[in-house]
């Protein structure tokens, strides 16, 4: 008989080990979804919602715990703090719930996990929460930074920056779109299948939409179960990959025949794309820093079914001498501060800070630096991040180019859809989070001449 399974405390359990011992959410939760797969698609669906939006909504759940508990956020136990994270969430995102079951079951909780003495205080909080009928507790709309990072539940500091770099406007545009419920993108294997086949295999395997995007063989999916139960995906029929990574291997033009390196390229989206683009001629050559993200490339490479791939394990940063002069196309999507993708991976505007962000911009310069080497005379680099910051972006341009004259931006327009021409630039493209319906992307086109 399987053992009974509290949804509420495996979403507890799972905050703590986000918040508190620091691992990445979408791992956390997607290796718990997949440890109970047996559970009830509306229990792991309630698990993988609950968790994601209260790391999601964290800072204005902490202004709101804060106003009502006498004991602030960071000064509570880390079970007590995730058990009234996590139920404020339910009181406040989900109308469905009832709050007597919230409460009770938070209560519950406490004293299941050895805190029987605080069911009064988890009681007492959430209690006069529901009380006030969950009224929007937010500072005053004159103190806009604070204002803006609360109600949209962003730290400060990146508020700031951005308003600063785009403008107020752009700035709660992007804010917006963060908090906003997105589909899962997908893009088609065309070396197994073509998309129509494919829409309808989804359809088969039970998708419940499959939703068209303005790359004729890329999708948007809802309604499935969980990604390893549809055949389609267990087949290699199609990659998990985000619009703005698809249209760096777009904008780069890839022809059969070329010799492709991807050198920052786990989980190997761009790999993966490269390959598929070379119609099985030529050969992408990848890799990445560990043994582990290597062996998730392969892994994708295998499930996909492509055999002109070779993965390494390489240190971007460091001269590979044999691929000197190899590439007609060389990308380098390096490390980066990541908040452009922040409304796929919140957690991440709570590990960023002012300084880490600062300190990859000399690394982001050694690795361009570096792998500049493998392009032949005439070939192209695609520099790309999934971050909104001019230092890792537009300045990185600026300064790549003075460093090395033999390259030029080239536009690239005539490679991808109509609908982002405008975002290109003089072969450059800042995506904004939402602009285009996807995530926050940089990409730059630079051609070698000599």
């Amino acid at each position: 008989m399987t053992k009974s399974v509290n949804p509420r405390e495996l979403i507890v359990d799972m905050l703590i080990e986000i918040t508190k011992n620091g691992e990445y959410s979408h791992i956390v939760i997607g290796q718990t979804l997949e440890k109970y797969q047996y559970l009830p698609k509306t229990d792991r669906s309630f698990i993988k919602k609950v968790t994601n939006g209260t790391i999601e909504q964290m800072i204005y759940i902490d202004y709101i715990l804060n106003h009502y508990s006498k004991v602030k956020v960071n000064k509570m136990k880390p079970m007590i703090r995730a058990i009234l994270r996590s139920a404020v969430y339910q009181l406040y995102f989900m109308d469905r719930i009832p709050s007597s079951a919230v409460c009770n079951e938070a209560v519950k909780l406490a004293s299941k996990r050895g805190f029987h003495n605080l069911k009064g205080f988890v009681n007492g909080i959430l209690r006069s929460i529901v009380r006030d009928e969950c009224k929007d507790i937010l500072p005053e709309k004159e103190r806009v930074t604070e204002y803006l990072s609360v109600k949209y539940s962003m730290p400060e500091w990146i508020v700031e920056k951005w308003v600063l770099e785009y403008g107020m406007d752009a700035t709660k545009n992007i804010l917006s779109y963060f908090l906003k419920e997105k589909n899962l993108t997908i893009r088609c294997n065309n070396s197994k299948t073509d998309s129509i086949n494919l829409k309808e295999k989804l359809i088969k395997d039970g998708v419940k939409e499959v939703i068209d995007t303005p790359l004729s063989n890329a999708f948007e999916i809802t309604g499935y179960d969980y990604l390893a139960g549809l055949s389609s995906f267990r087949e290699g029929l199609f990659a998990v990959q985000d619009l703005s990574s698809m249209l760096v291997v777009e904008a780069a033009g890839i022809e059969k025949n070329a010799v492709c390196i991807d050198v920052c390229s786990a989980p190997g989206g761009k790999t993966l794309h490269a390959a598929d683009k070379l119609a099985r001629t030529g050969q992408v050559i990848c890799g990445d820093i560990s043994e582990y993200k290597a062996g998730k490339i392969l892994e994708n490479v295998e499930r996909m079914g492509f055999e002109n791939v070779a993965v390494h394990v390489w240190d971007a940063a460091k001269l590979e001498e044999e691929l000197v002069k190899k590439a007609d196309v060389v990308i380098a999507d390096v490390p980066c501060s990541g908040l452009g993708v922040m409304g796929k991976k919140p957690d991440i505007k709570f590990k960023m800070t002012k300084e880490s962000m600062e300190a990859l911009v000399p690394l982001q310069r050694e690795i361009l630096h570096t792998v500049q080497n493998y392009v032949k005379p005439g070939g192209v680099l695609m520099f790309s991040t999934c971050t909104v910051n001019r230092a890792e972006n537009e300045d990185n341009v600026t300064w790549f180019l003075k460093e090395h004259p033999e390259f030029e931006t080239e536009d690239f327009k005539e490679w991808i859809p109509e609908e982002f021409h405008d975002g290109v630039k003089n072969g450059i493209m800042q995506l904004l989070p939402g602009q285009f319906s996807t995530d926050g992307f940089f990409i730059a086109k630079l051609r070698r001449n000599k």
